[in-house]
């Protein structure tokens, strides 16, 4: 288990070293980064993850925010049996499930334990646009020009207003979190971040994930009310 998380840790230390190192020189040539302490507007955005950063994030939580994170992955799971299209999930999961339960006074009480998702979202636009309802609510000119703004941004990838090359870089802890568990477990485990943490977080589905038995796994999580195609992806 040990070496299985130290794995992730060294990787989200080569993500630290190389986005940084990006950083600097992205602000020394002139670009900006609107992302900063007690902005937590992502922070109710739905994220993937693999189970590997799960469980280095579960690893490192106390019992009563390995609690929280169960209550959230019920709803998280609720939303997607209910919801009628992914705009709808995604809509309701930032407006009804809300922030994460790992925020606490406007700043994240697990921050060395974040997965990638949580480390390499930056915006380049005013954290404005990261807001629940500031994109949904431009009029179309606004819209027009937002579009415009992104696809000549050259820190973007011409769709969104989120760092490109900060997302590039955390490419490789997906990719070490892949491998390590290809190498341990036999077969990968990815989705939604709370409810693979509550499912980390559980000793009966992690022996069978250890042992590499994947249909164990899902009938565990399956009877613990954890499980939705969408959400689990096992591979």
């Amino acid at each position: 288990m040990q070496e299985f998380l130290t794995k992730i840790a060294r990787a989200y230390e080569r993500f630290e070293q190389e986005s940084n190192t990006w950083l600097k020189s992205y602000t020394a040539s002139g670009g900006q980064v609107f992302c900063k302490a007690g902005c937590f507007h992502c922070c109710n955005l739905p994220i993937q993850v693999s189970l590997a950063e799960s469980l280095y994030t579960v690893s490192r939580l106390e019992p009563e925010q390995q609690k929280a994170m169960q209550t959230r992955a019920y709803k998280v799971i609720e939303n997607a049996k209910t919801s009628e299209s992914w705009d709808m999930y995604f809509e309701r999961h930032r407006q009804e499930i809300g922030y994460c339960p790992l925020l606490e006074n406007g700043k994240c009480s697990a921050y060395d334990a974040r997965p990638a998702r949580c480390r390499d979202t930056f915006s380049a636009f005013d954290s404005r646009f990261c807001a629940v309802g500031t994109l949904e609510n431009l009029s179309k000119k606004e819209h027009l020009e937002y579009q415009r703004q992104v696809r000549k941004h050259p820190a973007t990838d011409g769709q969104t207003h989120y760092i490109q090359p900060l997302e590039d870089i955390g490419a490789s802890i997906w990719e070490t979190a892949s491998q390590a568990m290809r190498q341990a477990w036999g077969l990968e485990v990815w989705g939604d971040f709370w409810v693979l943490t509550a499912l980390a977080a559980d000793e009966t589905f992690m022996e069978a994930i250890w042992a590499g038995q994947g249909k164990k796994a899902i009938s565990r999580a399956k009877a613990l009310g954890l499980w939705h195609l969408e959400i689990v992806q096992f591979s």
